[in-house]
């Protein structure tokens, strides 16, 4: 038995109302442990089915049950807040469920894919580049080291077997997907040698290039330089025009992981830290980071067009039957089936322009501007790094930066993540959502220091200042 679209549409509003209202009212939902709610909520799978209205009132529970990552008090992760014209285009997508693999089924959503790759190219400085969406970053990380290894050793794909060792070079301050990749292509972990970063958290090419030189002296086959635009942890971006030069020089292939970092391309001032990435052979650029489109829509970009199509084709005469190549772009995907992620950034894109996006980008740049007066003139607080980009590393006295973000999520006050900098724990606090004004960054560090002072009275030897 079919449950029908007209059936459902009330539904949905009815659970989107309730929803969007509970948020209003509890902005950090409670962390809940996970065997009460096996306990309290029927999750299993049953025989025959309890039917959509038990369903309905079923997903009522199951959305309070869920962290709220879209309130301006979700600071935790590189996505916040909501874009309804982006949203209108993801319950489009699911309700046309066209698979992105050929015009054939998927008709002007091609055209869409195929618009956007080219503006978005166009913005990294490519001339006429061939790209596809991905399910998120690290798939279109490994996009880019299948490319590298399949260039530098072009037998590899069809013989297997390296017969050498291959030789990945990125930043200590990369995402862990490069690593990942390696694994999966049979590269290997203890071959993406990680270079040392300098004071703002930049890959130093002196020490890139001594390591390729070692490697090469050694007998390995250097095969890709990885360039991270907007780290995770401080949201530093790699000096592209060296690491170009050096791998022009080497023959390596330069891929770009600007996943995070790669929207900024709209800030008038930030866009400066992308100079030389036209010279890039791939760049992996994500627009539910900074663009606010709902996950996930990752969006791989090769300079050269033919380079996807030549790794990644196959012959599939019961799939690929008509129309040319540029049309299908399962041709060029590490996937058969592929969601519609197109659609919803293009319903952003066309609604709010470069100009809206440029707005949005610049307020997130002062927002983190905001907060990093907030800490410098505070006493209690201390900023680890100027802020790059979009991220504020700081550290409250006497407050361990792990302890301090549990007990903020776990009394609802705020869901904020901690990280690693020279080796201390700090809070690091990203700024993603554009609806954030002031006054709720001052919320914020209003609830961090009431949190931090706590936290202080509550330990050994510790008073109340």
């Amino acid at each position: 038995m079919n449950v029908d679209l007209e059936t459902a549409l009330p539904a949905l509003t009815e659970l989107l109302t309730a929803h969007l209202e509970a948020e209003r009212d509890e902005p950090v939902r409670l962390p809940r442990d996970p065997d009460t709610l096996r306990a309290q909520l029927d999750l299993t799978l049953p025989e025959r089915g309890v039917g959509f209205a038990q369903v309905v009132d079923e997903l009522h529970a199951i959305l309070r049950a869920t962290p709220s990552t879209a309130t301006p008090r979700f600071f935790n992760q590189l996505f916040g807040g909501r874009d309804g014209a982006a949203i209108l285009g993801e319950a489009l997508a699911a309700v046309l469920n066209n698979s992105m693999y050929t015009y054939k089924v998927a008709g002007i959503q091609v055209l869409i894919e195929l618009e956007l790759i080219r503006r978005m190219g166009a913005m990294v400085g490519y001339q006429d580049p061939e790209g596809v969406f991905c399910p998120g970053g690290s798939l279109s990380n490994l996009c880019g080291m299948a490319l590298a290894r399949d260039r530098v050793v072009p037998t590899l794909s069809e013989r297997g077997s390296y017969g050498q060792t291959l030789r990945v070079y990125t930043s200590t301050e990369s995402h862990y997907s490069i690593r990942k990749a390696a694994a999966i292509l049979g590269i290997g972990r203890e071959n993406v040698v990680r270079i040392p970063v300098d004071e703002h958290g930049a890959m130093q090419p002196p020490a890139l290039r001594a390591a390729i030189d070692a490697d090469q002296a050694a007998g390995y086959q250097p095969i890709l330089i990885n360039a991270t635009s907007g780290t995770t942890v401080l949201g530093a971006f790699d000096p592209l025009p060296a690491l170009a030069d050096i791998a022009e020089d080497k023959g390596l292939w330069l891929h770009v992981d600007a996943a995070y970092g790669g929207s900024l391309l709209f800030h008038p001032d930030l866009r400066a830290h992308f100079e030389g990435i036209e010279r890039a052979d791939s760049v992996t650029w994500d627009a539910h980071k900074i663009m606010g489109v709902p996950l996930t829509c990752s969006v791989f970009l090769a300079r050269k067009k033919g380079t996807l199509t030549q790794s990644l084709n196959e012959t599939a005469t019961y799939l690929f039957q008509d129309d040319t190549d540029d049309l299908n772009p399962g041709t060029r995907s590490l996937q058969c089936g592929r969601r519609n992620s197109a659609l919803k950034l293009w319903t952003a894109w066309r609604t709010h322009g470069d100009e809206g996006y440029t707005e949005r980008v610049t307020r997130l740049r002062d927002n983190t501007l905001y907060a990093r007066d907030k800490v410098i003139s505070h006493p209690e607080l201390r900023l680890v790094r100027e802020p790059v980009s979009l991220n504020l590393c700081f550290s409250v006295k006497s407050a361990p930066a792990d302890a301090l973000c549990t007990t903020l999520n776990e009394q609802g006050r705020a869901m904020v993540g901690h990280a690693i900098v020279d080796g201390e724990p700090v809070v690091r606090l990203v700024f993603l959502d554009p609806t954030l004004n002031p006054s709720d960054i001052d919320t914020f560090f209003s609830e961090v220091l009431t949190v931090a002072r706590a936290l202080r009275a509550a330990a050994p030897g510790e008073g109340s200042p």
